[in-house]
């Protein structure tokens, strides 16, 4: 997850109608029914020292409770990955998490928001500071941990959001925890596109985090969801963080282009 993207535009004020207010009410009790069937259940199988499918069984349900209806297209490897993909909401957290059973690579700060943060540390997010470049290295060996284990880590590489419709530039610094992989792994670049509607929920601007999510929840109508699980690729076989990043961006540069009849992306 990512902060959104600086813009010049000034934030408008957030006007929901009546029906929008109601739409928020019951998707707020949905998610809140969500969570009370499913923490306790988590809790029970991690006595149980089990496997818990019960974050991921949870953010599918908070993403099809806002409305998401998910297809994916190509061949999804489920272990021994290094997912990358664009980023364009919070909402690609659930939507992402809730399919793949993935963790995340995450800035810091949202460790200390209220309930997300608590419920990143759940999935097992692992955070990292974008600003403190003194504990880079040490975050690559967090990372580098993580891999070690059998569940599967997404990336956002932009370390930003854009409106889905364009990719910003991806920073190759996470990609050293690939350079080389602590053990046999494939990176699977992965295109997430939400069509039409994409810019309707995507979060840029100075929009706030709450102002997004008021508008996501008071959303009438569905959200049509394809994630594209691309050809995945060695990353012992390019030379350099760079190299791995590089691949990975071109190839959901391409894909993104294709989605969209062909037309450059910028």
């Amino acid at each position: 997850m990512a902060y959104p993207l600086t813009g010049k535009a000034e934030t408008e004020q957030l006007s929901i109608s009546v029906m929008g207010l109601l739409l928020i009410v019951i998707r707020a009790l949905g998610i809140l029914f969500s969570l009370v069937v499913c923490l306790p259940m988590h809790y029970l199988w991690r006595l149980f020292r089990l496997p818990s499918p019960w974050p991921r069984f949870f953010l599918r349900l908070v993403a099809t409770n806002c409305g998401a209806t998910i297809k994916t297209k190509g061949d999804r490897l489920k272990q021994d990955v290094f997912y990358v993909s664009n980023h364009i909401s919070w909402f690609d957290i659930p939507v992402i998490a809730g399919l793949t059973g993935c963790t995340f690579v995450a800035q810091d700060g949202i460790a200390s928001w209220p309930i997300i943060g608590w419920l990143c540390r759940i999935n097992k997010t692992i955070f990292v500071s974008r600003t403190d470049r003194m504990q880079v290295s040490g975050q690559i060996d967090i990372i580098r941990e993580a891999i070690e284990e059998k569940y599967p880590i997404t990336v956002f590489p932009e370390g930003t959001t854009t409106d889905g419709h364009s990719l910003l530039p991806f920073k190759p610094s996470l990609f050293q925890a690939m350079a080389p992989p602590p053990k046999p792994i494939m990176v699977q670049p992965m295109l997430l596109d939400y069509g039409k509607v994409s810019k309707d929920i995507a979060w840029v601007g100075e929009e706030p985090a709450t102002d997004n999510a008021k508008r996501l929840f008071a959303r009438f109508g569905i959200i049509p969801t394809t994630l594209y699980f691309l050809e995945p690729f060695d990353p012992a076989l390019f030379g350099d963080r760079k190299a791995i990043c590089a691949e990975a961006e071109r190839r959901i540069a391409a894909a993104l282009s294709a989605s969209l009849s062909g037309e450059p992306v910028v």
